[in-house]
């Protein structure tokens, strides 16, 4: 499985849990066809819950005239994910999670999501 297609399982993955509280193991197994597994999928989405308070603080910290709370649903497992890449992993370039970020959230998002989580993780790139 390429890397586009992990990060766009895992927000679907990330985004049910965060809807539903659907435990993780069974919301992958919801987004999988038969057989997809995929070890950065499941490091992105496990690597992403283990470290949720670290990174929901760092999106805290990076909003500008915006509440954690207001951050709609598709965005906020974009950031998370994001973050997680950016922040907690050093393997990945952060330019690169930054562009596929933006990326997801103009796929999954509404009309502005591209530019509020190229803002957001802009900010972040900034202190990392």
């Amino acid at each position: 499985m390429k890397r586009r297609h992990a990060r766009e399982k895992a927000i679907q993955v990330l985004f049910q849990i965060d809807v539903t509280d659907t435990d993780p193991r069974e919301a992958l197994e919801h987004v999988l066809n038969e057989g997809e597994g995929d070890e950065f999928l499941s490091e992105l989405v496990f690597g992403t819950l283990e470290n949720l308070e670290k990174i929901d603080e760092v999106i805290k910290q990076n909003l500008v005239n915006w509440s954690f709370s207001r951050i709609g649903n598709v965005d906020r497992s974009v950031l998370r994910m994001a973050s997680y890449e950016m922040v907690i992993r050093d393997d990945i370039p952060v330019n690169v999670s930054l562009n596929e970020a933006v990326e997801l959230a103009k796929l999954f998002g509404g009309e502005e999501s591209g530019r509020f989580v190229n803002g957001v993780l802009s900010k972040i790139m900034q202190k990392s």
